[in-house]
């Protein structure tokens, strides 16, 4: 029964989008944080325990970044809908996780199969948005969260996003040249 708890772990990561979501669009904040951090820390289990209990399947390995990325998409995008967050971090956050399955769906329709591993980068990004995420929360339930913090992070997640997702895009673009070239 335990090789299931990873994959348990990841999905109940997938639920806790549309409450966490819900909560921050009626601006009950403490509870959003509340919820986001159980998210975060489901975040940090799942991978441990499926190493842990050697229990890394593909199911696990497709879901866990989909999970991710509901996650931060509600988020980011209920930040912005009540002002909490600009739209265009929100935006910035959207647009790099479209480009690379964009991306992929290319790599995939004119080189073929791929297997896909999140880069040290894009596990930095993931790690940096979700902390932002809380510290954005923190700060609506906080008044001592002083505000050049918040605007820091910002700046952080905007230059993470954009490298992680420049990184992505010439990795990949190396690897079709190079499979060009071996097919030739």
């Amino acid at each position: 029964m335990l090789q299931y708890l990873p994959n348990c772990l990841t999905f109940s990561r997938l639920l806790l989008a549309v409450p966490l979501g819900l909560l921050i669009l009626r601006e009950q904040y403490d509870w959003a944080l509340v919820i986001g951090v159980v998210a975060g820390v489901t975040d940090a289990l799942d991978g441990f325990f499926a190493r842990r209990l050697n229990a890394l399947s593909r199911f696990g390995a497709i879901l866990d970044p989909i999970a991710d990325k509901v996650l931060i998409t509600v988020t980011f995008v209920c930040l912005a809908a009540v002002d909490v967050v600009p739209w265009y971090l929100s935006i910035a956050v959207i647009a790099r996780d479209l480009i690379i399955v964009t991306g992929a769906i290319a790599y995939y329709t004119f080189i073929g199969p791929f297997e896909f591993g999140a880069t040290k980068l894009s596990k930095s990004n993931m790690a940096l948005q979700i902390a932002f995420c809380v510290l954005v929360l923190l700060s609506q339930v906080l008044d001592t969260i002083p505000s050049e913090l918040t605007l820091a992070g910002t700046a952080a997640v905007l230059f993470l996003a954009a490298a992680s997702g420049f990184d992505y895009v010439m990795s990949w673009t190396i690897k079709a040249f190079q499979s060009r070239k071996t097919k030739e």
